[in-house]
């Protein structure tokens, strides 16, 4: 979830003319407040949530567009026996994941697509969490950005049939549905819950529409879609014109798939 988005306030401090160094500690200081003043926030403990619910000691999951591991950390903290799968394409980002997790996870430098073989990717200098294989539009002015060549390759290919795979968190800057694509497979054999970010100024950038993300969960891997608030208070999944509206209307942008039953 992009780190820049948080309360007014702290969002004046933390673009202020400050050390790197500090910046993080009043983005940590922020995400602890026992109040979440944003969606982001919001979204954050509900993947929590969603987590501590779903997983067993035991589970497998798969982080989608890593960034600085802290879901790669939920996964070791509800699911530490677990064999946990890390997919993130910036090259000092993964490098940074490989010093920290690479005894404990399975980490790719790559790109997941629907599509093997090599992609320009867009790197935002500025603000890497909204770096993608295409351009996003930014919600800050003045961000720079610069094109890499990174790997890309399907889920399905990089995955092994077993174990089978318990939880998915997809966040790749509006690529989910190119992602999904590739993991149809995974999708369809082991039916996990899925966590996944999707919303105007990312998806739509790829000309991807939410009937499109909802015909491939529902119809074609058979994953009720909500969202985590709707599915964590035990509320019925959303129809495929209530996902819709909650895209184009911009009332959601993280949404939850999961197994009927």
């Amino acid at each position: 979830i992009p780190p820049c988005k948080v309360p007014g306030a702290a969002i004046f401090l933390i673009e202020m003319a400050i050390p790197k160094k500090l910046k993080e500690q009043l983005k940590a200081w922020v995400k602890k407040l026992p109040i979440a003043f944003t969606k982001n926030q919001r979204y954050d403990r509900q993947t929590r949530a969603v987590l501590r619910r779903v997983c067993r000691p035991d589970s497998n999951c798969v982080d989608v567009g890593c960034h600085k591991g802290e879901v790669l950390d939920l996964f070791l903290a509800y699911a530490p026996q677990g064999v946990h799968f890390g997919f993130e394409p910036l090259p000092d980002l993964f490098a940074a994941l490989q010093r920290r997790y690479g005894n404990r996870c399975r980490l790719f430098e790559i790109a997941l697509s629907d599509a093997p073989g090599h992609s320009t990717f867009n790197y935002v200098v500025t603000n890497p969490s909204y770096s993608g294989l295409r351009r996003r539009r930014y919600d800050q002015p003045n961000e720079r950005d610069t094109t890499i060549t990174v790997r890309t390759d399907l889920l399905d290919n990089l995955l092994p049939e077993e174990p089978p795979i318990r939880f998915l968190k997809i966040d790749v800057e509006g690529a989910e549905y190119q992602v999904l694509r590739g993991a149809r497979k995974t999708l369809q054999r082991h039916r996990p819950f899925v966590v996944f970010e999707h919303g105007l100024g990312g998806a739509d950038c790829y000309g991807t529409t939410p009937a499109q993300v909802y015909e491939l969960l529902q119809g074609e891997c058979g994953l009720q879609v909500s969202t985590m608030a709707r599915w964590l208070r035990g509320q019925p999944p959303l129809n495929k014109e209530t996902f819709e509206r909650l895209f184009y209307e911009g009332k959601e942008y993280y949404f939850l798939a999961y197994p009927e039953g």
